[in-house]
C-alpha cells in the first residue's frame, strides 16, 4: 500500500487471518473491532476509556458530522482528532448509507443526492466529491468512497443499477480523493446477495485500484444466515494483500463467523447502543439489566470480566442505578460491552496467531450455549 499506510498479513488459520494496518497515528491490529463514534463521540464513553479497552480506531459518521457541527468547523479548531481528543486513526463511513436512512425527500441521481437533513430540515447535496472533501476536511485516516446502498430484500434490477453507480462513484471518489500522504481511500463492493454483481462490482473496484476494500450491502435486512453464505465468497473477491472490511457488523456471533470467511475490520452500533437500552453482551450472550432477577444479585455482569463495570460492580447495583434513570447505567454497561468486543478481537487475533481458531471458535459457541449464569 502506497501514501505511508501498509497493511502486512501476519499469521493464517484457514480463511483467517491476522496482522497490522500501519498509519501514521498508529497501528491497528486485525481483526479490528471499530466502535462507533457517530458524532464525534463514542456515546457514554471518554476517548481515554475506549482507549482502554483496546480500540485502535474509532469510525466517524459524516453525515451527522457535516450537519452539525459542520466539517469547516472541525477543519478550523484542527480536524476531528483534535475535536475529539482521540490520537489514534479514526475511519470515516462516505455519508451515503445515513443519507439513504435518516435524510428526509431524498432525490438521488448520476450526480449525487439531494436531500433535507433530518436535524433542521436545511437541504443538501452529497456527491462523490463532496464527500470526499468533507472527509478531507475532518481529517480522517481511512476515507470510504461513496456509495448507494439498497436495504434488502430489493430486486436484482434494483441491486444491479444500484451497483453500478456506487462503481461509477467509486471512480469519482478515487479521482476526487488524489495524493494524500498518510491518508488512505477504500472502496465499497456492492451486489447484496447475487454473486455475480459482487464479482463485477470487485473487478472494477480492483481496476480503480484503493488502498483497502469494504463488502458494503449486507447486514441490511437478509438475515444472518444469508449474509455468511455471500460471505462464503464476497472476501475471496477481493485483493488479498489489502484489508477487507464489512460494513456494519455486526454481533459477536456475526463477526466470529465473518473472520472465519476472511474478514479483517468491522463497525457496529450495537455495543454502545446496547449498553444505553441495558443490555450486557458477555462470553455467555446477552444480559438484560432491566430483569427484576438481577435486583438482589451481588455477582458482577461476567465473573471473567476485568471490566471496571465488572471489576467494581454488582449486578443489583447495575440494575438500581438503570432503573433509576441514572447516567452512570449507560457508562458501565457500555465500557463492559466495548471491553468485550475488544476481548473477543484478542482473543481471535492470538488464536489466528497460534492456529488455535478452531478451538476458540468451539469455545466461544459453548459459552454463548451455556447461558447466563442461574439466577441467586
Amino acid at each position: 500500500m502506497a501514501n505511508g499506510i501498509s497493511f502486512s498479513i501476519e499469521a493464517r488459520d484457514g480463511k483467517a487471518r491476522c496482522g497490522v494496518l500501519a498509519t501514521p497515528r498508529g497501528a491497528i491490529r486485525t481483526p479490528a473491532f471499530m466502535p462507533v463514534g457517530t458524532a464525534g463521540t463514542v456515546k457514554a464513553m471518554l476517548p481515554e476509556s475506549v482507549a482502554a479497552t483496546g480500540a485502535d480506531i474509532l469510525l466517524g459518521n459524516t453525515y451527522h458530522l457535516m450537519l452539525r457541527p459542520g466539517a469547516e468547523r472541525i477543519a478550523r479548531l484542527g480536524g476531528l482528532h483534535r475535536f475529539m481528543n482521540w490520537p489514534k486513526p479514526i475511519l470515516t463511513d462516505s455519508g451515503g448509507f445515513q443519507v439513504m436512512s435518516l435524510a428526509e425527500l431524498r432525490r438521488l441521481s448520476e450526480e449525487g443526492v439531494t436531500f433535507r437533513s433530518h436535524v433542521d430540515g436545511a437541504r443538501h447535496h452529497l456527491s462523490p466529491e463532496s464527500s470526499m472533501e468533507i472527509q478531507r476536511l475532518l481529517g480522517s485516516d481511512i476515507v470510504m468512497a461513496f456509495d448507494e446502498c439498497p436495504a434488502l430484500p430489493a430486486s436484482r434490477d434494483t441491486i444491479a443499477a444500484s451497483m453500478a453507480l456506487s462503481m461509477r462513484w467509486a471512480r469519482r471518489s478515487r479521482d476526487a480523493f488524489g495524493d494524500r500522504p498518510g491518508h488512505a481511500l477504500f472502496g465499497i463492493q456492492q451486489g447484496g446477495l447475487e454473486r455475480d454483481l459482487r464479482e463485477e462490482s470487485a473487478a472494477t473496484l480492483r481496476a480503480i485500484g484503493f488502498d483497502g476494500y469494504a463488502i458494503g450491502g449486507l447486514a441490511v435486512g437478509e438475515g444472518q444466515a444469508a449474509m455468511l453464505e455471500m460471505l462464503d465468497h464476497a472476501p475471496g473477491m477481493l485483493p488479498e494483500d489489502r484489508p477487507r472490511y464489512l460494513m456494519g457488523v455486526g454481533k459477536p456471533d456475526d463477526i466470529v463467523g465473518a473472520v472465519l470467511r476472511g474478514v479483517d475490520m468491522f463497525d457496529c452500533v450495537l455495543p454502545s447502543r446496547s449498553g444505553r437500552t441495558g443490555q450486557a453482551l458477555t462470553r455467555r450472550g446477552a444480559v438484560n439489566i432491566k430483569n427484576a432477577r438481577h435486583a438482589e444479585d451481588p455477582r458482577p455482569l461476567d465473573p471473567d470480566c476485568t471490566c471496571p463495570a465488572c471489576r467494581s460492580y454488582s449486578r443489583a447495583y447495575l440494575h438500581h442505578v438503570f432503573k433509576a434513570g441514572e447516567i452512570i447505567a449507560s457508562m458501565l454497561l457500555t465500557w463492559h460491552n466495548l471491553h468485550y468486543y475488544q476481548e473477543l478481537m484478542a482473543g481471535l487475533r492470538g488464536a489466528i496467531a497460534s492456529e488455535g481458531l478452531a478451538n476458540f471458535v468451539a469455545g466461544f459457541e459453548a459459552g454463548r450455549a451455556a447461558g447466563d449464569l442461574e439466577p441467586v
